[in-house]
């Protein structure tokens, strides 16, 4: 054995060399990494080996780049460098594949001669959700091994792919079992039977498929998908140029490309909002050693469209769950809808039958609240009303057993009054998931006053394992995104009694990057939800739209009129007079809206609360602001989030026309949140 640097070693099995990585606890593509690979194939050459089989110790293969290098000075040997070398070598190298080859480290693995890989390996190119592109030969070379079609899919989705599947596309040469035995063997049967040497650069004859209509194609089934982002497009542009160039001009093309999308804004944003999303999980003032506790099964109150979906949550996760609903009827369509959802994963290929009924089975229906007494956390799924929380939450703790976590799924009611009716405050705590719960990413983890660092810490862990995003939140109406979103729809509302139209609005923000504005997301949601009609006394629009029979999409008319096959929308004359009138009536001048005004009060509005938020310790980070806006309400990524935006404007800009929005609108929103106001006067960052 012989050490080539810190993270690198050189061994020998026969005629075989071996260069193992070893740089916990990724095995990152730092620079002594790189270094290593490439000394260490010259030194095996040299030293008179007959082949070469590249693995790493630890968990996984080389996961990518080392992250802690971004920003700074490149340290040779570039990754170009090891490539080069690896390409040239005169003997066979074979990539031995466990874990995960990402990024870069695929990229090392395409430019060895061979690739075997455990079966349950993954491998992929994910910098599009950095807001990159491979770098490093990566979209020359993938396209000549697996096909253009599979290379774009795998570039613009960055999403990985098993082994068995890189196997059936050529990625992978074999699946082997005992990765380090096998692969010296396939390394020996390569020389022993004189396999060729070509490199993947010098195949061209997938390339063919690479078709004008093929591109076109393939870009109108993702326009959707990736409207807005620039780091698709351009990947595609890369493997046309795959297609269209000779290695090296295509290798030129990446490179110009790659630098346009790494000094441009959406790769900064996308690359902040990385470390954000991580940082998310990290709780300053709960000890890392704090002891978490075992939850081997989870009650859930409420088997309707939240509960049914969170309980899917943890079925996915291997968690056995107990639901309960008041009547037969409702129960049985709330496993009915549980089991359709997963048929419908199973039709698409995403899980198996087996896995459809092995979940199923996991999940225990009862009509009977006392069957939560063995549980080791409780949700509570039912609708926004204190006092009905407050008798749920006193049954639970007379139900249920010392040490189970009593959790309510509120979008924005008080935690610590829901404590205040058991006898263990510390044990409660809000878990906010976000519809439909099954496949929405964020979770709030809502602490209150009296959570124990315990419940915390077992809350935030589990969110993890079940798949979500947590970011934890303090006490306030509406935690972190709804408190935005309330001032956000105040200033919507606003906006169309003095002249704007809801039409305007909405494409306003979605032009932004938003799915949708807020009154098409009325529309989706229902206008009358809680809205009764013999208590309704034509005082607001909301009212107004459903005395006249508008309740949105379910019926066909709402804020717009919807195509009853296609649920196209367009927009309705009727319902600008309605408000029109209203607004006349009630005193308000009517004049022309600018687009740009539109957009400053719907952001900047959110802004400042978010400033609020932060300034009253609601959220521990503006970064955490920004996951939480990104994850659960569609705020463009590759703007990094709310606060990150405002940072890009420029916060004395977003402070001057917070201030003049002050004076012209006059709502108490509007009165400027110091934090922010002291930022930009001393030039600092709502995100960091």
């Amino acid at each position: 054995m012989t050490a080539i640097t810190e993270s690198v070693r050189l061994e020998r099995d026969g005629d075989v060399a071996l260069i193992i990585i070893d740089n916990p606890p990724v095995n990152a593509l730092s620079y002594h990494v790189r270094e290593g690979l490439l000394n260490g194939v010259n030194s095996a050459v040299e030293d008179g080996a007959k082949a070469i089989v590249v693995l790493c110790e630890g968990r996984t293969f080389i996961a990518g780049a080392d992250i802690t290098e971004f920003g700074s000075a490149p340290k040779d040997p570039s990754l170009q460098d090891v490539q080069t070398v690896m390409e040239g070598c005169p003997v066979p190298i074979v990539a031995a594949i466990h874990g995960t080859a990402l990024g870069g480290g695929l990229e090392i693995a395409l430019c060895a001669h061979y690739r075997v890989a455990v079966a349950t390996a993954k491998l992929g190119l994910p910098e599009v959700k950095l807001g990159l592109l491979p770098g490093a030969g990566g979209t020359q070379r993938l396209p000549r091994v697996v096909g253009v079609s599979k290379a774009l899919s795998m570039m613009t989705s960055g999403v990985p792919i098993g082994a068995t599947e890189a196997a059936e596309h050529g990625l992978v040469d074999e699946i082997v079992t005992d990765l380090r035995t096998d692969a010296v063997a396939f390394a020996n049967k390569a020389v022993a039977e004189a396999w060729p040497l070509s490199a993947i650069r010098d195949r061209n004859e997938k390339l063919a498929e690479g078709t004008p209509e093929l591109f076109e194609e393939f870009r109108a089934s993702i326009a959707r998908k990736t409207r807005g982002f620039m780091a698709p497009e351009y990947n595609v542009r890369c493997v046309e140029a795959a297609v269209n160039l000779e290695f090296e001009a295509g290798l030129a093309r990446e490179r110009e490309l790659f630098m346009e999308l790494m000094t441009g804004p959406q790769s900064s944003a996308q690359q902040y909002y990385f470390f954000a999303e991580r940082a998310a999980n990290k709780v300053a003032d709960v000890p890392r050693d704090t002891p978490k506790l075992d939850i081997q099964t989870v009650g859930i109150l409420g088997a309707g469209t939240m509960g049914g979906g969170i309980a899917m949550n943890f079925l996915n996760a291997g968690i056995p769950v107990t639901i309960v609903e008041r009547e037969q009827d409702a129960l049985d369509r709330g496993l009915a809808v549980i089991r359709k959802n997963y048929e419908r994963s199973a039709k698409r290929g995403s899980i198996s039958a087996e896995d459809v009924e092995s979940r199923m089975g996991m999940l225990k229906p009862s009509l009977d609240k006392t069957d939560f007494s063995t549980v080791d956390m409780v949700v509570e799924a039912v609708f926004e009303d204190m006092d009905l929380k407050k008798t749920l939450f006193a049954e639970f703790d007379a139900i249920c057993k010392p040490g189970c976590i009593l959790a309510s799924n509120t979008s924005a009611l008080d935690i610590n009054v829901i404590a205040a009716v058991t006898s263990r405050p510390e044990s409660v705590i809000g878990t906010h998931f976000f519809s439909p719960a099954n496949v929405m990413k964020l979770l709030e983890v809502v602490r209150g006053d009296k959570t124990s660092d315990a419940v915390i810490a077992t809350t935030m862990a589990l969110a993890k394992k079940i798949n979500k995003v947590a970011v934890l939140v303090g006490v306030c109406h509406g935690f972190v995104g709804n408190r935005m979103l309330f001032v956000r729809r105040l200033e919507a509302d606003q906006m169309v009694l003095e002249g704007a139209t809801p039409a305007q609005v909405d494409r306003v923000l979605y032009d932004f990057g938003f799915p949708m504005g807020p009154f098409a997301m009325s529309d989706l949601a229902g206008l009358d939800i809680g809205w009764k009609a013999e208590t309704s006394t034509s005082s607001s629009i909301r009212e107004l739209m459903c005395e006249s029979g508008r309740r949105g999409q379910k019926n066909g008319r709402g804020y717009y009129t919807y195509d009853a096959e296609t649920r196209a929308s367009t927009p309705d004359t009727e319902v600008e007079d309605i408000i029109k009138t209203f607004a006349v009536g009630q005193g308000i001048e009517q004049r022309e809206v600018s687009d740009q005004e539109v957009l400053e009060r719907l952001l900047y509005s959110m802004v400042n609360e978010g400033a609020r938020i932060i300034d009253e310790g609601i959220a521990a980070r503006g970064s955490d602001v920004d996951v939480v806006w990104v994850n659960g309400y569609g705020w463009p990524v590759y703007t990094g989030g709310p606060m990150f935006w405002a940072d890009s404007v420029g916060l004395p800009e977003v402070v001057s026309q917070i201030k003049h929005y002050q004076e012209t609108v006059g709502a108490d929103h509007w009165a400027l949140s110091p934090l922010l106001e002291r930022l930009a006067t001393e030039g600092g960052r709502l995100s960091s």
